[in-house]
Protein backbone atom coordinates (compact mmCIF):
# COMPACT_ATOMS: atom_id res chain seq x y z
CA UNK A 1 0.00 0.00 0.00
CA UNK A 2 2.74 2.13 0.78
CA UNK A 3 4.12 1.83 -2.79
CA UNK A 4 1.21 2.37 -4.42
CA UNK A 5 0.45 5.24 -2.38
CA UNK A 6 4.02 6.74 -3.39
CA UNK A 7 3.65 5.55 -6.52
CA UNK A 8 0.06 7.14 -7.36
CA UNK A 9 0.49 10.31 -6.30
CA UNK A 10 2.33 10.92 -9.39
CA UNK A 11 5.58 12.33 -8.18
CA UNK A 12 9.00 10.45 -7.87
CA UNK A 13 10.08 12.24 -4.63
CA UNK A 14 6.67 10.33 -3.31
CA UNK A 15 7.82 7.34 -5.04
CA UNK A 16 11.65 6.72 -3.48
CA UNK A 17 9.74 7.39 0.15
CA UNK A 18 7.31 4.72 -0.90
CA UNK A 19 10.41 2.15 -1.91
CA UNK A 20 12.23 3.15 1.05
CA UNK A 21 9.20 2.70 3.48
CA UNK A 22 8.55 -0.85 2.18
CA UNK A 23 12.68 -1.47 2.08
CA UNK A 24 12.45 -0.55 5.92
CA UNK A 25 9.19 -2.64 6.72
CA UNK A 26 10.06 -5.46 4.89
CA UNK A 27 13.29 -5.75 6.72
CA UNK A 28 12.04 -5.55 9.88
CA UNK A 29 9.52 -8.24 9.29
CA UNK A 30 11.94 -11.07 10.31
CA UNK A 31 13.15 -10.45 13.57
CA UNK A 32 9.68 -9.85 14.40
CA UNK A 33 7.93 -12.57 13.19
CA UNK A 34 11.43 -14.84 14.89
CA UNK A 35 10.40 -12.96 18.27
CA UNK A 36 6.99 -14.06 18.03
CA UNK A 37 8.01 -17.78 16.94
CA UNK A 38 9.56 -18.20 20.03
CA UNK A 39 6.69 -17.29 22.26
CA UNK A 40 4.18 -19.66 19.86
CA UNK A 41 6.91 -22.76 20.65
CA UNK A 42 6.64 -22.17 24.35
CA UNK A 43 2.90 -21.83 24.54
CA UNK A 44 2.12 -24.35 21.55
CA UNK A 45 -0.45 -22.19 20.11
CA UNK A 46 -1.32 -19.39 17.94
CA UNK A 47 -4.69 -18.80 19.37
CA UNK A 48 -4.10 -15.38 21.85
CA UNK A 49 -6.46 -16.37 24.20
CA UNK A 50 -4.43 -19.30 24.95
CA UNK A 51 -1.25 -17.43 25.40
CA UNK A 52 -2.96 -15.05 27.71
CA UNK A 53 -4.53 -17.82 29.69
CA UNK A 54 -0.75 -19.86 30.09
CA UNK A 55 0.52 -16.35 31.28
CA UNK A 56 -1.59 -16.19 34.05
CA UNK A 57 0.04 -17.53 37.74
CA UNK A 58 2.77 -16.73 39.49
CA UNK A 59 6.30 -18.20 40.32
CA UNK A 60 7.29 -18.20 43.79
CA UNK A 61 4.16 -16.79 44.71
CA UNK A 62 4.96 -13.57 43.53
CA UNK A 63 6.46 -12.95 39.88
CA UNK A 64 3.77 -13.22 37.12
CA UNK A 65 4.45 -15.98 34.50
CA UNK A 66 4.42 -13.33 31.77
CA UNK A 67 6.46 -14.31 28.51
CA UNK A 68 8.77 -10.95 29.30
CA UNK A 69 10.21 -12.59 32.00
CA UNK A 70 10.83 -15.50 30.32
CA UNK A 71 11.85 -14.37 26.79
CA UNK A 72 12.98 -10.99 27.72
CA UNK A 73 15.42 -10.38 24.08
CA UNK A 74 12.51 -11.61 22.14
CA UNK A 75 10.61 -9.17 24.05
CA UNK A 76 12.88 -6.03 23.37
CA UNK A 77 13.12 -7.62 19.56
CA UNK A 78 9.75 -7.21 19.33
CA UNK A 79 9.15 -4.18 20.63
CA UNK A 80 12.00 -2.71 18.35
CA UNK A 81 10.33 -4.06 15.06
CA UNK A 82 6.78 -2.67 16.17
CA UNK A 83 8.36 1.06 16.24
CA UNK A 84 9.79 0.14 12.84
CA UNK A 85 6.81 -1.10 11.79
CA UNK A 86 4.84 2.04 12.82
CA UNK A 87 7.76 4.25 11.46
CA UNK A 88 8.44 6.15 14.98
CA UNK A 89 11.53 7.76 16.17
CA UNK A 90 14.66 6.70 15.68
CA UNK A 91 13.31 4.54 12.59
CA UNK A 92 11.67 7.24 10.19
CA UNK A 93 13.62 7.09 7.63
CA UNK A 94 11.30 6.78 4.99
CA UNK A 95 9.84 10.29 5.97
CA UNK A 96 12.94 11.63 6.70
CA UNK A 97 12.20 15.49 5.93
CA UNK A 98 15.78 16.51 4.70
CA UNK A 99 15.65 14.53 1.48
CA UNK A 100 11.98 13.40 0.67
CA UNK A 101 9.90 16.34 2.45
CA UNK A 102 7.12 14.10 3.91
CA UNK A 103 8.09 10.53 2.04
CA UNK A 104 5.45 8.65 0.19
CA UNK A 105 2.42 11.14 1.25
CA UNK A 106 4.31 14.00 -0.12
CA UNK A 107 1.58 14.92 -2.52
CA UNK A 108 -1.36 14.25 0.02
CA UNK A 109 -3.18 16.56 1.38
CA UNK A 110 -6.57 16.53 3.69
CA UNK A 111 -8.21 13.53 3.81
CA UNK A 112 -5.91 11.44 2.10
CA UNK A 113 -3.22 12.51 4.28
CA UNK A 114 -5.45 11.69 7.19
CA UNK A 115 -5.82 8.33 5.93
CA UNK A 116 -2.30 7.72 5.66
CA UNK A 117 -2.05 8.50 9.20
CA UNK A 118 -5.35 7.09 10.59
CA UNK A 119 -3.71 3.73 9.39
CA UNK A 120 0.06 4.35 10.98
CA UNK A 121 -1.99 4.54 14.36
CA UNK A 122 -3.42 1.75 13.68
CA UNK A 123 -0.94 -0.37 13.16
CA UNK A 124 0.49 1.28 16.06
CA UNK A 125 -2.30 0.22 18.11
CA UNK A 126 -2.32 -3.27 16.67
CA UNK A 127 1.10 -3.75 17.68
CA UNK A 128 0.66 -2.87 20.97
CA UNK A 129 -2.88 -5.01 21.68
CA UNK A 130 -0.50 -7.57 20.30
CA UNK A 131 2.20 -7.06 22.40
CA UNK A 132 0.24 -6.76 25.59
CA UNK A 133 -1.30 -10.30 24.69
CA UNK A 134 1.52 -12.13 23.66
CA UNK A 135 4.15 -10.88 26.24
CA UNK A 136 2.55 -8.60 28.83
CA UNK A 137 0.15 -11.40 30.31
CA UNK A 138 -3.25 -9.75 28.52
CA UNK A 139 -5.65 -8.98 31.27
CA UNK A 140 -4.31 -10.27 33.67
CA UNK A 141 -3.64 -7.92 36.49
CA UNK A 142 -0.60 -9.25 39.29
CA UNK A 143 -0.96 -9.10 42.72
CA UNK A 144 -4.51 -7.31 42.34
CA UNK A 145 -6.37 -10.95 41.20
CA UNK A 146 -5.49 -12.12 44.86
CA UNK A 147 -7.14 -9.90 46.36
CA UNK A 148 -10.40 -9.74 44.49
CA UNK A 149 -10.45 -13.40 43.44
CA UNK A 150 -8.25 -15.04 46.09
CA UNK A 151 -6.06 -16.71 43.43
CA UNK A 152 -4.94 -16.56 39.90
CA UNK A 153 -7.26 -14.71 37.81
CA UNK A 154 -9.86 -17.39 36.11
CA UNK A 155 -10.71 -17.52 32.57
CA UNK A 156 -14.41 -17.05 33.00
CA UNK A 157 -16.10 -14.93 35.39
CA UNK A 158 -18.91 -12.34 35.52
CA UNK A 159 -19.97 -9.14 33.96
CA UNK A 160 -18.07 -7.35 36.25
CA UNK A 161 -14.95 -9.31 35.74
CA UNK A 162 -15.19 -9.01 32.15
CA UNK A 163 -15.36 -5.40 32.32
CA UNK A 164 -12.54 -5.25 35.06
CA UNK A 165 -10.26 -7.22 32.18
CA UNK A 166 -11.93 -5.01 29.47
CA UNK A 167 -10.70 -1.90 31.63
CA UNK A 168 -6.72 -3.91 32.60
CA UNK A 169 -6.26 -4.77 28.76
CA UNK A 170 -6.89 -1.37 27.49
CA UNK A 171 -5.05 -0.22 30.32
CA UNK A 172 -1.98 -1.59 29.84
CA UNK A 173 -2.20 -0.83 25.83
Amino acid sequence: GVVLGGWASGSKYSFLGGLRATAQMLSYEIPLALSLMAVLLYSGTLNLEEMVQSQVGYWFGFIPQWNIFVYPVAALVFTTAIFAEANRTPFDLAECESELVGGYHTEYSSMKFALFFLAEYAAMITGSAIMVAVFLGGWHLPWIDKLIYGTAQPAVSDWLGVLLKFCVYWGKV
